[in-house]
């Protein structure tokens, strides 16, 4: 029996207890920022609006619902479409998670795990109707080969709130609800004991991840909601010599920060962050910027839609 329990505990945990666990080779990142080489999707095919089920989740879908937006699953089906499109045309290799009834949140791959230089960890969902995510992720994992760093287990937390700013440097946000202090703290743990500078980001469950408003574009480079941030973050990387585009609290809020850095100055954005996207291509980056409106006003950007699996590794 102790044999047993031991062989499934390695399966599930490379992390070393004492930290300098290896990295890895073949998968892993160690920035936001590094050339896109392999991400994870959900699937659409079984992507709806929980508008009753998941309106205290996300203050996006309270919006959405109240303003009496309606959802067309053509549509969605679409823009899914023109975003892998997107990936693909830079160079990315898109994986993407099997479609099943029964969840049709996992189109936000972020939060049911993230990617550390170490492994992959799986997380442990709020939101009951989503909990069944943690599995599919899991058996992902393993039928690609790449290892499990661990798995949270202290409480709540997704992965829109562990945010590698640069290699060797995090924030771990929380809220309280989807994102808890407690699971914030062992996360931060193993991150410390690897070494790394943990910078906390506890923010208003308003604003669900702290990947809402921070979202790295490049080296020393971050679209950041300076309306909402708080200022001990601002000042933190501004003290790592971060440079900071500008993002307003209403495109904010229409996810319009929540992008993905393809590296090489490349960006994924939606098309409604248009001062965004006007000013990352007035500093000369090519932005691809598929119309997203279905997943956006659900509650989810195109940076929770996607895990990246293997970037380029990266100095600071």
């Amino acid at each position: 029996m102790n044999n047993m329990s031991n062989a499934t505990e390695s399966r599930f945990r490379r992390r070393n207890l004492d930290g300098n666990t290896e990295p890895l080779t073949d998968w892993g990142i160690n920035s936001e920022y590094g050339t896109l080489r392999d991400v994870l999707l959900g699937p659409a095919e079984t992507f709806r609006w929980m508008t009753s089920e998941n309106a205290q989740w996300s203050s996006v879908v309270r919006a959405s619902t109240r303003d009496g937006l309606q959802f067309d699953h053509q549509v969605a089906m679409r823009q899914h479409r023109e975003m892998v499109e997107a990936y693909e045309e830079a160079g990315v290799t898109v994986h993407q998670h099997p479609a099943q009834e029964e969840l049709c949140y996992q189109v936000y791959a972020r939060d049911s795990s993230f990617m550390t230089p170490w492994g992959a960890v799986i997380t442990q969902m709020a939101n009951p109707r989503r909990r069944g995510e943690y599995s599919a992720a899991l058996r992902f994992y393993e039928s690609r080969g790449i290892p499990i760093y661990d798995m949270v287990s202290a409480g709540n937390f997704e992965g829109g709130d562990f945010n590698i700013i640069e290699p060797g440097a995090v924030m771990v946000g929380y809220t309280g609800l989807r994102c808890e202090e407690v699971s914030a703290n062992q996360i931060a743990g193993w991150m410390e004991k690897e070494g790394w500078e943990v910078h906390y980001a506890p923010i208003d469950n308003f604003y669900v991840h702290i990947d809402l408003m921070v979202c790295m574009i490049a080296p020393k480079l971050a679209a950041v909601c300076l309306d909402t941030t708080p200022d001990h973050i601002v000042n933190w990387l501004k003290g790592k010599k971060i440079e900071i585009i500008p993002v307003s609290f209403k495109d904010t809020m229409a996810l319009g920060c929540n992008v993905v850095s393809l590296g090489d100055e490349r960006v994924l954005a939606p098309e409604s962050s248009k001062d965004l996207v006007s000013k990352l291509r007035a500093n000369g980056f090519k932005v691809y910027d598929p119309d997203m409106s279905m997943f956006l006003n659900a509650g989810g950007g195109v940076h929770c839609m996607c895990q990246p699996l293997n970037r380029d590794l990266v100095s600071v």
